[in-house]
């Protein structure tokens, strides 16, 4: 579906006429890592169904609301769940959230999502701060910027070398090793979903250089940096890859929901710091 300047408007509409606070940093948090925006101060949450063109999730773990409140010195937009590709969205749906985030005024993006670990070293529990990406759905056709091409918020030709901001990932870092938390650096790969991947497709992202993998975050990068805003992304390494097929383990869902309850905690701490920094 390809959006208008008046759709996005819309939705912001809606969200001012709820609160009149405004957000200069937004966030998104994935599978079982929602609990973040019950953080926030003098927050107002809204449900997704009451933003005109905002999709809904249909994942367990996914609250589908947006919350705006306080958060270290900032006020913060958090995306409460998102949707995604596999739930039958197209990727302009599955990024309009992204859009009227842009609208609303952010001028930064913390993203965040559960993914297995490809890279043999990560275990469940740890953190990747995500520096580069490989767009598996973007190589075979699916890219949110397809499509007419508004001037207004963006160009029609996006660079990527440097999708994910340095000095973010760098206060990152710095948070992490003053706080003890290990933390990776490496590269997502994006994938459609929803089936897990199979072992052979584990040992082939490896060999392409990817360190975990997911079905989330890249479209939403792609559409942030289209309309200028920095990013930056954080994985959750809630299950660790299975590369053979005689493995007696197997990947599901409840797994990974687990798994965000050790992961939160980490996460909270590195990124309320970056935001103290920023502030």
């Amino acid at each position: 579906m390809n959006y208008t300047h008046d759709d996005y408007q819309k939705a912001v509409d809606v969200i001012r006429q709820k609160t009149t606070q405004q957000p200069t940093i937004g966030l998104v948090l994935g599978s079982g890592l929602g609990s973040l925006a019950d953080t926030l101060a003098n927050a107002t949450a809204i449900p997704y169904s009451e933003i005109p063109g905002w999709p809904t999730s249909t994942v367990h773990g996914h609250a589908g609301r947006l919350v705006i409140g306080e958060l270290e010195g900032h006020t913060v937009v958090a995306q409460q769940g998102r949707a995604h590709f596999y739930e039958g969205y197209d990727m302009q749906t599955i990024t309009f959230p992204i859009r009227v985030m842009h609208f609303l005024g952010i001028n930064t993006l913390i993203l965040t999502n559960a993914a297995g670990g490809v890279d043999p070293s990560y275990s469940v529990g740890d953190l990747m701060l995500i520096n580069d990406h490989i767009n598996f759905p973007g190589m075979t056709g699916s890219n949110p910027l397809m499509g007419p091409n508004d001037e207004r918020i963006g160009p029609r030709f996006v660079g990527l070398a440097q999708a994910y901001d340095r000095e973010l990932r760098t206060i990152a870092r710095n948070i992490a090793s003053a706080n003890n938390i290990p933390l990776h650096e490496g590269v997502y790969a994006a994938v459609s979903g929803p089936s897990f991947e199979t072992p052979a497709e584990i040992r082939m992202l490896r060999t392409i250089g990817a360190n975990a993998v997911g079905m989330s975050t890249v479209h939403e990068v792609l559409v942030a940096r289209h309309a200028g805003i920095r990013v930056l992304a954080c994985s959750g390494i809630t299950n660790v890859a299975i590369d053979h097929v005689d493995s007696k383990l197997e990947t599901n869902h409840e797994e990974v929901l687990e798994a965000g309850k050790v992961i939160v905690p980490r996460l909270t701490t590195i990124l309320t710091g970056v935001l103290r920094t920023l502030a």
